[in-house]
């Protein structure tokens, strides 16, 4: 290969400089990862290679026998991965290698601690790709040409893993990536045919490729291995997934998972199983440990794998799975699909919502065996999962209703009957603890667990040892918009609508209700007109016990809370006037009847207070604290001597 173009030197990205950094430093105990990492971009390769050649055959360039080689130098202290895969072009080569074009770069970044060992996990986590080179090596040497290009555009990249890299067209005849590594100094016990091959038949083994390494041979003159021209495989390239479950170990699936899903931990938990009648296919499935950082990006590729009779076809198969099981990781391989397959196929294909309805079932029943196991790991383990994925799993009452009542079984919540912040209460679990007589499942949504728990609209249930499940994640509102009932139990908000306990309530109660609400007709009508357009109505309650008012929204109106969510996302919303309700037998509220002079600046603070209560944000906060400093000081002047 010669250089035929002027060598650029170009510096990395600022994400690049500081990854490399970390990981160099806090990956380094588990430093023969950087092979299986640079094996599976290489399995990648030939995939994505196979994929565009389905279409354009002329890609293989009469090298349609995919590989990929690993081999070493002790005497130039290199070792080498190379592939025949898809290779890149000059641009694919900066984008890929000098950039981090991934989103939740910057939550990553932000979430690091310092903490070498909890820094691990989130590097590994991120994902490190082809920088893991520089755990072992001070300098790497990628040479590539993308497949369709001519031998000129092949492309030379070289860094020792600092801030900068150099980058200069070559010739190369042959398509592919080939990197080499420079080891440091100490990383000599990776010079060794026996210890490669033991770490690729450890973590790369399942790679459907062959691992093609050089044969090496006792030489009784030299007295050492020597490396001879006859190649031999290292892995048993074969489908892991093809293979049946009575052949494969734990630790072989865990490895797979590592593969497939660019994962340094081992997953949660996993399904195999293979699928015959009317469609045939095999799946096997992932659930990760923790969540990715690109969670809640909607726009974020999903991490099933297709393939067509074990010929891969896309990697970012949406249709495979719904939107709220996004963070599923594994491979679905069918034997019915073309092998031409699009992804506008996909989105017509009857055999497609088969699969998916198949996988959706099967990913659900994994969940549910963790979630009602009576042993204690499985139980951590859902745990773990709801921690992680929870509010992905809520959407889904909204976007499966075929599986609405099985996801709501899987739903946890914090809960007034436990004085907790970790979400562990079921629906089931709560309608078992129904008082006798209860009707309905309480709730409360607000934009934090702490502004839910002080809600003034908790104070009758609390009086009453009537439990209401608290809800404060942002999907909250959009699943209870669509979750309204539960096991013929309707779902009914503590902040909307007239407080109705049905059975709960005595007739005792109700008269003394009617009783106050005719008493404070006048004060109610006069604060209704003090306060104008900004309530719909002014009316006594007895849901309140200590604070003297708060704010409820009409039964078919919009929540203050989502009003709020929704105003914050940028939307349009059009605004509904909320309802004050006061308790007739607070101080404030009794000394308000005989009120004159400061009537109207009362009235204001009443709605004022009642609005922060329920975290809303006033229009005139100026005006507020003018009114509280006035009231305030002529308090104080008719108190003093």
């Amino acid at each position: 290969m010669q250089a035929t173009a002027t060598k650029e030197h170009l510096n990395f990205q600022a994400e690049v400089k500081q990854l490399l950094q970390l990981m160099i430093h806090s990956l380094y105990s588990n430093k023969e990862i950087f092979l299986r990492e640079l094996i599976s971009n290489a399995s990648d390769a030939a995939d994505k290679l196979r994929f565009e050649a389905l279409t354009d055959g002329a890609l293989y360039e009469s090298d349609s026998d995919l590989k990929i080689r690993v081999g070493y130098d002790a005497k130039e202290r290199t070792i080498t991965i190379a592939d025949n895969g898809i290779g890149m072009s000059r641009q694919e080569v900066i984008d890929h290698i000098g950039t981090i074009a991934k989103s939740g770069t910057r939550e990553f970044f932000g979430s690091l601690t310092g903490d070498q060992a909890k820094d691990a996990h989130l590097i590994g986590q991120f994902g490190v790709g082809f920088y893991s080179a520089f755990i072992v090596a001070d300098k790497v040497t990628l040479t590539t040409r993308r497949a369709g290009l001519t031998s000129e555009h092949g492309v030379r990249w070289e860094s020792g893993g600092e801030g900068d890299y150099t980058l200069e067209m070559v010739e190369k005849a042959d398509r592919g990536t080939q990197v080499i590594l420079h080891l440091r100094e100490g990383e000599d016990d990776l010079l060794s045919g026996w210890r490669l091959r033991s770490v690729i038949r450890k973590y790369s083994d399942h790679i459907t490729l062959p691992i093609v390494m050089k044969k090496e041979q006792w030489s009784q003159e030299k007295n050492e291995n020597t490396i001879t021209d006859e190649d031999e495989t290292a892995n048993q390239a074969s489908a892991l997934w093809a293979r049946s479950k009575n052949e494969i170990i734990r630790e072989q699936y865990e490895e797979f998972y590592k593969h497939v899903a660019h994962d340094f931990e081992p997953p949660l938990a996993y399904l195999h199983a293979k699928v015959e009648g009317k469609q045939e296919y095999t799946q096997l499935l992932y659930i990760p440990s923790r969540a990715p950082f690109d969670l809640y990006d909607r726009e974020q590729r999903h991490g099933i794998k297709l393939y067509v009779r074990r010929v891969f076809i896309m990697d970012d198969a949406k249709q495979l799975l719904p939107n709220y099981l996004r963070f599923v990781r594994g491979v679905i391989d069918s034997n019915d699909l073309p092998l031409n397959v699009s992804h506008e196929i996909l989105q017509e294909s009857k055999d497609i919502e088969t699969i998916r309805a198949g996988a959706v079932k099967k990913i659900l029943g994994l969940l549910e065996d963790l979630a009602q196991s009576e042993q204690d790991e499985e139980k951590a383990k859902y745990k773990i999962f709801w921690k992680e994925f929870g509010q992905a799993i809520k959407e889904g009452v909204a976007e499966d209703y075929t599986n609405r009542e099985r996801i709501a079984k899987l739903l946890r919540f914090v809960t007034t009957h436990a004085d907790t912040d970790e979400q562990t209460v079921s629906l089931t679990d709560y309608i078992g603890r129904m008082k006798e007589g209860q009707e309905k499942i309480y709730f409360l949504t607000a934009d934090s667990l702490t502004a839910a728990r002080s809600s003034p609209h908790l104070e009758i249930f609390r009086k009453k040892g009537i439990e209401v499940v608290l809800l404060h994640d942002r999907v909250d509102e959009w699943l209870v918009a669509h979750l309204t009932e539960f096991e013929g139990k309707p779902l009914q908000s503590v902040a909307k609508g007239s407080l109705d306990l049905g059975k709960l309530e005595d007739e005792a109660e109700k008269e003394e209700r009617d009783k106050e609400a005719g008493e404070h007709k006048e004060l109610t009508e006069k604060i209704k007109g003090v306060l104008g357009e900004k309530v719909k109505d002014v009316r006594v309650t007895l849901r309140l016990t200590e604070s003297p008012a708060c704010l409820v929204a009409d039964s078919h109106d919009m929540s203050g809370n989502l009003e709020r969510l929704l105003k914050s996302a940028g939307q349009k919303v059009n605004h509904a006037k909320p309802i004050l309700e006061i308790n007739p037998h607070h101080p404030m509220i009794q000394s308000l009847k005989y009120e004159q002079k400061h009537f109207d600046d009362w009235s204001q603070i009443l709605f004022d207070q009642a609005l922060l209560a329920e975290g809303g944000q006033l229009d005139d906060p100026a005006g507020f604290v003018k009114r509280i400093n006035e009231l305030l000081f002529t308090r104080s002047v008719i108190i003093t001597p």
